[in-house]
């Protein structure tokens, strides 16, 4: 059926846009809701609001320092931390038009909308991040940050960008995006409940840290100082057997890991796997029934479980040899982060897609210590050592059958994989605490149209 919009040639006037995508009815009317209770332009609420750092040379980088926030890292109301980098405390403070400090608001001006707000004592943002400094006694930042990750706040962000193969929010307009106005106390809620699931990531994060630290504690790997020759040598039975010629798989500081695990209980995967084997190209469908776990679900950590995408239930049952089972392993087999597993740890039927390998291992093995193990340098070594090719870097199932793993005792394998399990438990309840918090914003508005 088709829909379409009359607007007054004054409402072109204001806004300064003649595209029919600005006046869409699904834009009008998430506006004429905000607009039905107290509320005001963006533009009031901030002082500083200005694009982030245009130009970085890469040794201005740092291992550690300042977080340097990019679009990527720009999470729904809380910031993204992985693959993060930092600058220097000089670069920082050369840049100081743009350095932010808890409850400011970083907003994504480059590609797709997002705006998350601060929580670390000092940071700095990339040219593709707007950093607003936000008027505390006008309005709650934490509050702002929900506010615009709601339904209503993503609306107004996404009518405003402009551009098709690369969309951009300029400043001007960003100051135009309308905000609603709460009370002072339901702000305050707002912000207990972002702060609260702050805490809940933090844990999260720290309990997957504790898992990675025992596990290099018991191995010795925090100990290992691996050797950087200039060159180094290969037997011709080495090459032989391997049926590898380049140089880059017979690396000593892999064979020095190899070393090291022969003091511990080790075993080839191909000896304690029950499959192993790579999912299927799959038919995503927007209203499926079934989820889809391709590579880029997968993170550092854990799955990112909310952002699966979907397949119909035919599709799921034509392809059984894709399925995912609770516990199995899955690895990223192509491209930039080959290597990355996680354990999958829930229990709704799932499918992989033909770029995530389905690893699946004697059931008297803690298959979330495994992932532990895998995404250690013991997984990263073996997975730099058996990748193949060169401009599109692959992990087959056969090289994943060669990788030797070590077997700690089971309630040590226990012990880690139960700080990884607790650790999603926590990154689950971080983001519902969120949800929580973006529900109480929408019934509030929705209540203020009704009365």
């Amino acid at each position: 059926m088709a829909v379409w919009s009359e607007i007054s040639t004054s409402s072109l006037v204001g806004a300064l846009r003649l595209d029919a995508e600005f006046w869409q009815p699904k834009y009008l009317d998430k506006e004429r809701n905000v607009r039905s209770g107290n509320h005001t332009h963006l533009g009031a609420l901030v002082t500083t609001f200005k694009k982030g750092i245009f130009y970085i040379l890469a040794r201005e980088y740092a291992d550690q320092g300042i977080p340097f926030y990019r679009s990527s890292n720009v999470g729904a109301i809380l910031p993204n931390e992985d693959n993060i980098t930092f600058i220097t405390e000089k670069k920082h403070a050369e840049e100081y038009k743009t350095a932010l400090t808890t409850g400011d608001l970083m907003i994504v001006k480059t590609g797709k909308s997002g705006a998350s707000v601060v929580f670390d004592e000092s940071c700095n943002v990339s040219q593709d991040v707007i950093a607003a400094k936000v008027i505390r006694h006008r309005i709650n930042p934490y509050y702002l940050a929900v506010f615009l990750n709601t339904q209503y706040g993503k609306s107004e962000m996404d009518r405003w960008f402009q551009g098709q193969v690369q969309p951009h929010l300029s400043l001007e307009d960003a100051r135009k995006i309308w905000v609603s106005l709460i009370s002072e106390d339901a702000q305050a809620e707002v912000e207990r409940l972002v702060i609260a699931s702050e805490n809940a990531k933090n844990h999260a994060k720290a309990t997957y840290a504790q898992a990675q630290q025992l596990l290099e504690s018991e191995l010795g790997l925090d100990k290992l100082c691996f050797d950087k020759p200039v060159g180094y040598m290969a037997r011709f039975s080495e090459l032989k057997l391997s049926h590898r010629t380049d140089a880059q798989h017979y690396q000593p500081r892999f064979t020095q890991l190899l070393e090291h695990l022969t003091k511990f209980p080790s075993k080839r995967i191909r000896d304690i796997r029950r499959y192993n084997r790579r999912g299927i190209q799959p038919v995503y469908v927007d209203d499926g029934t079934h989820a889809v776990v391709n590579s880029q679900h997968l993170g550092p950590k854990h799955i990112n479980y909310d952002g699966l995408e979907k397949t119909t239930e035919h599709i799921f049952n034509a392809s059984p040899e894709a399925h995912i089972q609770p516990d199995d392993l899955l690895i990223y087999t192509t491209g930039a982060y080959i290597g990355r597993t996680n354990v999958y740890l829930d229990e709704a039927p799932a499918f992989a897609s033909n770029h995530v390998n389905i690893l699946r291992l004697s059931p008297d093995i803690d298959h979330a210590y495994m992932a532990t193990v895998l995404q250690s340098i013991i997984g990263q070594f073996q997975t730099e050592k058996h990748a193949r090719g060169s401009a599109q870097a692959e992990l087959y199932p056969t090289d994943i059958d060669k990788f030797v793993v070590p077997l700690l005792s089971p309630d040590k394998q226990q012990e880690i994989g139960n700080l990884v399990r607790e650790s999603l438990m926590k990154q689950r309840e971080s983001t519902q605490l969120l949800d929580q918090a973006k529900s109480h914003v929408e019934q509030l508005i929705e209540k203020a149209v009704q009365s």
